[in-house]
């Protein structure tokens, strides 16, 4: 299992090899990975050195492509869909304290969305199944920041805290 943040995250250079692997579909050898960058192309030991650092960090895995050959098929281990929402969270719960609210007011305020996307982002809210229990009547901000899921330490001993389960964990 991946251990340390840096083999949990991928650079640059090697996201630019899991999205080859991803869009690819399939396993793929280090000269058919190196094919589909364009010109001018990277040297077979850079690929071969950040494929050696993606095993090791458990994102690929390889086997031989033939009995008796030399030549490594690598194959992704985690879906750019698992990658993805590992990032989002991590950027969640370090830049925006955990809070959802806070993120996507921060993409909305920030980035160029057009009203139709917008639109559409919030009807798939609407229809998305929340697989929480049912909030309790908490204030949506406060000089504290937000007090629901547990993920303030700072809540007022006035306003209820909500931990893991949705119970109220300080008394209240």
């Amino acid at each position: 299992m991946m251990k340390g943040n840096n083999e949990r995250t991928l650079t640059k250079s090697e996201m630019e090899i899991m999205n080859i692997m991803w869009d690819k579909g399939e396993g793929m050898t280090t000269h058919e990975i190196i094919d589909e960058y364009p010109e001018p192309k990277p040297a077979y030991s850079t690929i071969a050195t950040f494929l050696k650092i993606l095993t090791v960090k458990e994102f690929i895995r390889s086997k031989k492509q033939g009995e008796g050959s030399k030549t490594l098929v690598f194959f992704p281990r985690i879906s750019r869909e698992v990658y993805a929402n590992r990032v989002m969270k991590d950027v969640k719960n370090s830049i925006f304290a955990g809070s959802m609210k806070s993120m996507l007011s921060f993409f909305a305020q920030n980035e160029e969305v057009s009203e139709e996307d917008l639109e559409e982002m919030i009807e798939m809210i609407k229809k998305t199944p929340s697989n929480r229990p049912s909030p309790l009547p908490l204030p949506s901000l406060s000089p504290w920041g937000e007090c629901e899921g547990g993920e303030i330490r700072s809540c007022p001993p006035s306003v209820p805290q909500r931990g893991k389960t949705g119970g109220v964990v300080n008394g209240q």
